[in-house]
């Protein structure tokens, strides 16, 4: 069982992409490779944990991934929380393209790469499909909505397409719409919040400053309870 503390504010989850690294720099596609972070990366982590400790934190779970881990670290250090490491958040497996960016992938597996652009559902050799990783995402996303019953913030440290694919699964959307939200970037995050008639709702997405909490989020249409 994963250790809480108590806290007193409304359900919120934080998806938290990890720093930068040299890897993300060259924009080879890392996938399970343990790189670590670069000397930006340390410091993104460093400046982001001031902010998201002002959430006070019940609880961090961190894909156990060097640059996910490490950027972990910098917020454990301010909350004096132990992070919980778990595989499941990890980025794709994206097998053979590992350490290639698109261009080596492309002229390296002409033909992988042809049908990874063209077939849906294709699994480039050694890699995951996205519904494998949607699928994993969901459950520890879901388990740790159910660890914030009592109120208060969870981080998840993880990776910019898990964390993505993550998100669309987590409110069963369809694939399609992934699109629609752009890739995070290196230290930014994303804030789901538990609104007591609408259910979960993302109200904040690629951020790298805290949203204003004064602000009432809501608009013209009423809610089914409301109705």
């Amino acid at each position: 069982m994963h250790q809480i503390r108590a806290g007193g504010t409304r359900p919120r989850l934080v998806l938290w992409r990890h720093g930068q690294t040299e890897w993300n720099v060259l924009e080879k596609a890392q996938g399970h490779a343990d790189i670590p972070l670069d000397a930006t990366g340390r410091r993104q982590a460093r400046q982001a944990a001031k902010l998201l400790a002002t959430f006070e934190p019940r609880f961090i779970w961190s894909s156990d991934l060097e640059r996910a881990r490490h950027t972990a670290a910098e917020l454990a250090r301010l909350t004096g929380l132990e992070p919980v490491l778990d595989e499941r958040l990890r980025e794709y497996h994206v097998g053979i393209r590992q350490g290639t960016t698109f261009g080596e992938f492309r002229q390296q597996h002409p033909d992988v790469h042809r049908r990874f652009f063209t077939e849906e559902n294709y699994r480039v050799p050694g890699a995951e499909l996205p519904s494998e990783v949607n699928q994993r995402m969901k459950t520890v996303m879901v388990e740790a909505a159910l660890a914030l019953r009592g109120g208060g913030t969870g981080v998840l440290v993880g990776h910019g397409a898990a964390l993505r694919s993550g998100l669309m699964a987590f409110f069963d959307a369809p694939a399609h719409m992934r699109e629609m939200f752009a890739g995070m970037a290196n230290c930014a995050w994303a804030v789901l919040e538990e609104h007591p008639d609408r259910g979960w709702q993302v109200i904040d997405f690629n951020a790298q400053a805290l949203p204003d909490t004064s602000l009432t989020l809501a608009d013209d249409m009423p809610t089914e309870h409301d109705t």
